[in-house]
């Protein structure tokens, strides 16, 4: 498996994947949706399933001396080390932001979402909901990549205005704290969002492991 991640990494990745995931950083911009950080790694990730299409890096795989449902482990694999990796760049976004940068006034008075667990905990599902509808939507042929992407583009982008409204509503501002009493709860939601993030990555997985097996290239 490690040979079949290593081959992902560094054939079949588009370099773009790498450079977006920096877009973790996007948790530090004030006064700006900062879930967007979660769609442009999920972009990176889209293009390199483009590029590799266009390399037959699924014809290519399929050949090898090896099961195709470890071909779909090594693709899944290389994704959740991209999205990990803007996860841990957005963690570490929102530690700074709620320690060193709170009492900024444009993190302080800032009328969107601010950088905290409940945050970070809707960047794992999103990210979630991209392995579940893109990932696994490419496995359904094993070529196309345009209609389960655009999938997901319409999913997404109305989750993260749920997201950026919840705050607005009477009785729910404690999703926009970051520090204070409700610091418990918004770790209990970004534990949920993580568990999400587990529960819907295995069933894409498994989903497209049989799907591929079916798939006659």
């Amino acid at each position: 498996m490690s040979n079949l991640l290593l081959k992902e990494l560094r054939l079949s990745a588009s370099p773009i994947a790498y450079f977006f995931t920096l877009f973790g950083l996007m948790f530090f911009i004030p006064g700006y949706p900062i879930l967007c950080g979660a769609f442009f790694p999920a972009l990176g990730i889209y293009k390199s399933f483009d590029y590799a299409r266009e390399a037959n890096d699924t014809m290519f795989s399929a050949l090898l001396p090896m099961a195709k449902r470890d071909v779909v482990k090594g693709r899944y694999c290389f994704v959740c080390l991209i999205e990990l990796t803007a996860l841990l760049i957005m963690a570490v976004s929102m530690i700074v932001r709620m320690t060193l940068l709170g009492d900024l006034p444009a993190y302080s008075s800032n009328f969107m979402m601010n950088a905290d667990p409940f945050a970070l905990g809707a960047a794992f599902l999103l990210f979630g909901l991209f392995n579940l509808i893109f990932v696994g939507g490419f496995y359904r042929t094993g070529y196309k990549t345009g209609r389960p992407f655009l999938a997901y583009i319409i999913v997404v982008f109305p989750c993260i205005g749920v997201f950026e409204t919840l705050h607005h509503i009477p009785g729910l501002q404690w999703l926009d704290e970051y520090t204070g009493e409700h610091m418990g709860s918004q770790l209990i939601l970004l534990l949920c969002g993580a568990a999400s993030y587990v529960l819907l990555t295995l069933v894409s997985y498994r989903k497209a492991a049989r799907n591929f097996e079916k798939i006659d290239l």
